[in-house]
């Protein structure tokens, strides 16, 4: 289930004091662009940041649970939610997403 525009709007006003951030709508998701990399998710009006070993502790200590997609809640482990209390904090959101934006460019760059 794809978020609603309300939200998706929410979460682009959050990361608009950073960069341009585009979206494009796949597969009942909606993915979240900057520098032409995927770094985020919104699923079910749940946001998603893309991680690995360098941060992958914090979403964990903070309860986050891996996307989970589909009726059969296929698990893609390399994007966690991210927590409410970051999401509602601008400046937090945007520096976890900055995170996220450079394990794809390393990744990329692989």
């Amino acid at each position: 289930m794809a978020a609603s525009t309300d939200y998706l709007d929410f979460i682009l006003d959050q990361l608009s004091n950073w960069k341009t951030i585009h979206y494009k709508r796949m597969f009942g998701c909606i993915g979240l662009y900057a520098d032409d990399l995927m770094f985020g998710i919104v699923s079910k009006e749940l946001l998603y940041f893309k991680v690995d070993e360098s941060n992958k502790a914090d979403y964990l200590a903070a309860g986050s649970e891996a996307l989970k997609l589909f009726k059969n809640n296929s698990v893609v482990a390399s994007f966690y939610e991210v927590p409410i209390e970051i999401l509602e904090d601008a400046n937090q959101v945007i520096a976890w997403a900055k995170v996220s934006l450079e394990i794809q460019k390393s990744k990329d760059k692989k």
